[in-house]
């Protein structure tokens, strides 16, 4: 609740406005009984009827002023609750992005997404539902009990005699509702990570023929949270039902004993209607006292959930630098670096010992066998992971010393898993841009042998290409990402097996459009194909995790190592491939 008290004293000055409504709306509601206590007095005694309709239009005037002011009370506080959740789902949404790739590897997006909808959504109606119905009934309780006993302690204490029981039993439950609301926000998680999955991978399962199984698992799903959900319901039902049972006992208990009393006349009729009035008004704050309780347990579970990702830290720290110089050279120095997954709990050790330097503006190709630590290599570089022993240097300086921002702003990085987003052809290349420049996004494309094939789509540049950029084929899909890279001009560029699903005789004309676009830049290529890397003015060949080799296509090949089998063992497919 630490944090969520922060946002609510971002806005005490509305909020405290609202209170003041409420406390109006409750002064006004409670003044109504006692003026038809006056005018029923009135008709008792006899007065003439324009005594009597003033109490009657005062009665009105009242009315109406309770409603203008209760809907002041409402605005401000549920419009409190709704900038509260557009912070708190802006603050989620911010502090998601600075969180390290490790963390994403152990999280369903399903699940994410639930906590960043349906539990925020939850904590709104806490903060602005709940909030008015909390401060509403323990004013409507001091203000009508107050003026009962002053009518008729007795009475008031027969009428309120079954409530210390309902709250006893309202307690005895609200533990059980908080973990049941619990156990359903995760079964909403588990579910909507299914069919966030089912949808994103539909291809996958079609191709399989796996949509009964599919199916069958979103059934199952589905109907654990069904039973969830339905035993909260029940809990949830039982409250209204209570209080209702509550409330109609006390006001039979008024009709029978406060009936006799007004017989004996030891109690006047106004007062009676009054005394009713009054119990009148504290029907809805008892029968919504069960669903208040629902809110908050709901809300506070939702709130236990968010606290979650907001406790889980950063692995990245931002370097403190302002970055590097606006001209850099290029040149990339790994010092000695070791790398483990989760490094802290004693992980497996994927990187060990590399050194060695990429001078600013050359080629170096990082070649070996899968598994051998190719792709985390050139993670640490932009520091999508952080190395766990030595360091990484750009023109000299350590990149934990750079700001994040600088630092990838100066590094063009294509992965070998290519993401689209949901848009325009135009804008994914366009990502990096600031504003969109139509020419620079087709040179790009250009030089990533793409657009041709772009313009012979039906709408060209504007050709949305679907979610994760299921409408384009793969070697499209690379492409695009490598346009993405290039239209942002970086001084390094790092290709993670980038053109892996493009045919050789593409490779060839994106490797010869490269060499003209990136010189001057320091390029860094990773590639199963020794065809993509042998230019390259240093190849560094890794083997479970440790550098075995370095030096120029030749030089390794006639060594007679890791680089020559692997290129002797390609050679040897490539010319089974034309028998």
């Amino acid at each position: 609740m630490h944090r969520l008290w922060g946002y609510i004293y971002r806005y005490r000055a509305r909020y405290l406005r609202g209170i003041l409504c409420l406390v109006a709306t409750a002064t006004l509601a409670m003044s109504i009984p006692l003026l038809l206590k006056h005018a029923v007095e009135g008709i008792e005694k006899g007065l003439p009827f324009r005594q009597v309709s003033f109490y009657i239009v005062a009665i009105v005037g009242v009315a109406l002023a309770q409603g203008v002011v209760r809907a002041f009370s409402r605005f401000l506080i549920f419009n409190v609750g709704r900038d509260i959740e557009y912070d708190l789902r802006n603050d989620l949404f911010t502090h998601l992005q600075k969180l390290s790739l490790s963390y994403y590897q152990g999280q369903f997006t399903g699940d994410l997404m639930s906590r960043l909808v349906n539990d925020v959504t939850a904590i709104r109606m806490m903060l602005g539902l709940g909030i008015v119905n909390l401060l509403n009934t323990p004013l409507y309780y001091i203000y009508a009990v107050s003026a009962m006993l002053a009518m008729d302690r007795r009475l008031t204490l027969a009428a309120l005699s079954l409530y210390p029981v309902m709250l006893l039993i309202v307690k005895k439950m609200s533990r059980q509702l908080m973990e049941k609301t619990l156990k359903v926000q995760e079964g909403l998680a588990d579910l909507s990570s299914r069919v966030q999955e089912g949808v994103s991978g539909i291809h996958v399962v079609r191709a399989y023929a796996r949509e009964g199984w599919q199916n069958a698992e979103f059934a199952r799903l589905n109907e654990v949270f069904k039973a969830e959900s339905l035993a909260l319901a029940k809990m949830r039902g039982f409250f209204q039902p209570l209080m209702k049972v509550v409330s109609g006992l006390g006001l039979l208990m008024v009709l029978w004993y406060g009936g006799s009393h007004v017989i004996a006349r030891r109690l006047s009729l106004g007062d009676l209607v009054a005394f009713m009035g009054y119990l009148h008004l504290l029907a809805w704050p008892t029968m919504a006292l069960g669903w208040l309780i629902s809110i908050f347990q709901r809300g506070q579970a939702s709130l236990k959930r968010l606290e979650v990702i907001f406790q889980a830290p950063p692995e990245i720290v931002d370097g403190q630098g302002d970055g590097l110089a606006r001209e850099i050279r290029g040149e990339i120095g790994f010092h000695h670096v070791d790398f483990a997954y989760r490094a802290k709990d004693n992980g497996h050790q994927i990187l060990h010992d590399i050194d060695f330097t990429v001078p600013a503006g050359a080629t170096v190709a990082i070649v070996g066998r899968m598994g051998a630590g190719k792709s985390t290599l050139v993670h640490l570089l932009p520091r999508l992971f952080d190395v766990s022993g030595g360091a990484i240097t750009i023109d000299g300086v350590d990149v934990r010393t750079v700001s994040l921002a600088a630092l990838r702003r100066w590094i063009g990085f294509v992965s070998q898993d290519p993401f689209l987003f949901s848009s325009r052809i135009k804008d994914n290349i366009a990502f990096a841009l600031p504003a969109l420049d139509e020419e620079r996004v087709c040179w790009a494309a250009g030089v990533a042998s793409l657009a041709r094939e772009v313009e012979e789509f039906p709408r060209g540049y504007d050709t949305v290409v679907g979610e994760r950029g299921i409408t384009l084929s793969g070697g499209q899909k690379q492409r695009l990402t490598l346009a993405r890279a290039l239209i942002a001009d970086p001084p390094i560029l790092v290709l993670d097996d980038a053109l892996s699903s493009v045919d050789t005789q593409t490779e060839r004309a994106i490797l010869h459009a490269l060499r003209e676009t990136t010189r001057g830049k320091t390029v860094i290529v990773i590639s199963h194909r020794i065809s993509a890397v042998r230019d390259a003015d240093l190849i560094v060949v890794l083997d479970e995790g440790q550098i075995v080799e370095t030096g120029t296509h030749t030089s390794l090949v006639e060594r007679g190592g890791v680089y020559a089998e692997i290129f002797q063992q390609q050679a040897l497919e490539e010319e089974l491939a034309e028998l």
